[in-house]
């Protein structure tokens, strides 16, 4: 089996429109806190040559918000209620939703803003496979090439309302993009909505989890090392952040290979 690595990284040094803050204690700095805090708390002296080098262990604090990174949108994340009842935070989604078999749809020929239902169709002929109830949807827009990049947030493909519901109306119950958001960047909308005054066009990929209950998988990356639009399983299990929103994931391709002839016996 092979695995690919379908995850953005947390970079403190990439632009993000929320900082990433990495703190970073040293191992002689552990070891120095180490022995400073056994004698605050215990009254006991520590000569900390007594160490390898004079080192304990690292320790890396991380100040980022959940949706930095690759990460799963729960339901929670779209609003307080829902037509199904109370939507569920990161941490009370059903596992199984996220080690399923996947369909990449290639978006990456559309504009900035909103795809609609029949760029999805037109793509599903194309590839000759329809994603079947509880696969994962994988949109690959391209958007990974700029990321780190201010442009990352602002030019990208995202779903309109019906093309959304298209995917949910299959059985699909989380969708995943390599760009910043399901939905079109934000300028992209507002200026839709100021001129049409139409407010359908405002997150309508994320307001529909307050119809119909699904997740998003945000921030993919590397989209393109898969080998086909289909044929392989995605593990995307989100981390057990209670009570939130959203939660940070390793998202990885699993792709079944043939044993070379030498290794049939």
């Amino acid at each position: 089996m092979r695995l690919i690595d379908l995850s953005s990284g947390v970079d403190a040094g990439a632009w993000e429109p929320d900082p990433v803050v990495h703190e970073i204690l040293t191992p002689a700095e552990g070891a120095r806190h180490m022995r400073d805090e056994m004698q605050r708390h215990f009254g006991l002296d520590f000569d900390v040559s007594a160490l390898p080098d004079g080192e304990l262990l690292s320790l890396d604090t991380f100040t980022l918000t959940s949706h930095t990174g690759t990460h799963v949108d729960a339901p929670a994340h779209y609003g307080t209620r829902a037509a199904y009842g109370t939507p569920r935070t990161i941490e009370q989604m059903p596992l199984d939703w996220f080690h399923r078999p996947a369909v990449r749809l290639d978006l990456r020929g559309e504009p900035a803003g909103a795809a609609g239902v029949e760029v999805l169709r037109r793509e599903i002929d194309r590839i000759g496979h329809a994603p079947q109830p509880y696969d994962i949807v994988l949109l690959h827009t391209g958007a990974s090439e700029h990321a780190g990049t201010e442009r990352y947030f602002t030019e990208f493909t995202g779903l309109d309302g019906p093309a959304t519901d298209f995917l949910l109306d299959l059985g699909v119950k989380v969708i995943g993009t390599d760009a910043f958001s399901l939905d079109a960047p934000f300028g992209h909308m507002i200026r839709r909505y100021r001129e049409t005054g139409d407010r359908s066009v405002l997150w309508p990929a994320h307001f529909a989890g307050r119809r119909r209950e699904y997740c998003q998988i945000e921030r993919l990356h590397r989209l393109e090392a898969l080998p086909g639009p289909y044929g392989y399983t995605v593990s995307c299990f989100p981390v057990k952040l209670v009570g939130s929103g959203a939660g940070w994931t390793r998202a990885v391709a699993l792709v079944e290979e043939e044993p070379d002839e030498g290794d049939r016996g």
